[in-house]
């Protein structure tokens, strides 16, 4: 649904993006991570037809986005950081309003009104004006306008910004309800805990450039390592024997051992199986907590060239 190669935009001698390769299934919700100016907005208004490309291309929805520019601004659907709500428009007005502007009869604008009405819970008040709306309200509106033609790309700019955590829940909650086989979600967000609950791909841009991409699994293995695992002991315990291959000690205390490992799924019953053949009684095998924070701090630490320090 959306793939670029080398897409790059320069602004006089400034690079805003340099170079971006993205691959986006149907179905897929992309994570575009990065700091202020780091180059995001800017991808996404190419992706959306509003800029062209300096150097290299893109797709969206099968459509150039030089060439088609006027077909991929039909497929897409924008929510962008400020969405400029009309407040003294009610619900029914506002999104009869851009039905018209997308072309649809009165039929279809009032079916597909009602629908995403319903579908977000703002039916009861699609006749209050849009200025009585709570934050929430108002981004789930900003999202079913963004909708209402019906678009196989979502592109979403910091969708849950500035909201009270209710409110952004329940916009999560909906990103997470609209995708699909067919419809694919790029989201811009500085919320990493956000990120990780809603993508299946994860790229980190600094100075317009991709540093890294892949699924949450993917950049944890690649950035921090193999996973790491606590076993922990009901007793003290004399672990002075040789681990499994694989397994690679960290460290230990007397009731507890640090390890890292390369397959889980192999060396963990490998690991287990062998304190029960030593009468070494377990009570807890975890693995260690990694987050995505530690993944992007790495990450943006050594793009500035100091040392990440977790």
């Amino acid at each position: 649904m959306i793939e670029t190669n080398d897409l790059s935009k320069q602004f006089h001698d400034f690079m805003a993006v340099d170079g971006v390769n993205l691959s986006v299934q149907g179905g897929q919700i992309l994570a575009l991570l990065g700091q202020n100016g780091a180059g995001k907005t800017t991808t996404v208004r190419m992706l959306t037809a509003l800029l062209n490309p300096s150097r290299g291309w893109a797709r969206v929805a099968g459509y150039d986005v030089v060439k088609n520019g006027h077909d991929v601004r039909a497929s897409v659907g924008v929510l962008t950081e400020q969405h400029g709500l009309y407040m003294r428009m009610s619900a029914n007005e506002y999104l009869d309003f851009f039905g018209q502007v997308y072309g649809l009869d009165t039929n279809e604008r009032k079916k597909r009104s009602d629908n995403l009405l319903e579908y977000f819970g703002l039916m009861e008040a699609a006749k209050r004006r849009v200025g009585e709306y709570s934050k929430g309200m108002r981004q789930k509106l900003a999202l079913a306008r963004a909708m209402i033609h019906q678009p196989g790309v979502l592109l979403l700019d910091e969708p849950t910004s500035a909201m009270d955590p209710e409110s952004a829940r329940l916009v999560r909650d909906e990103i997470a309800r609209l995708k699909s086989s067919s419809r694919t979600i790029v989201i811009c967000s500085h919320n990493l805990t956000e990120v990780e609950a809603l993508a299946d791909k994860i790229a980190i841009i600094y100075r317009g450039k991709i540093l890294i991409q892949g699924t949450l699994d993917e950049l944890k293995r690649n950035v921090l390592g193999s996973p790491e695992y606590v076993v922990k002991f009901s007793e003290t315990a004399n672990v002075d024997f040789e681990l499994p291959t694989g397994v690679e000690l960290i460290s230990r205390t007397a009731t507890s051992l640090k390890v890292r490992v390369e397959a889980a799924e192999e060396s963990n019953p490998k690991l287990l199986n062998l304190f029960a053949s030593k009468n070494i009684p377990v009570v807890a095998l975890q693995e260690e907590t990694r987050t995505l924070e530690q993944v992007y701090l790495k990450v943006m630490a050594g793009a500035k060239g100091y040392e990440y320090v977790q």
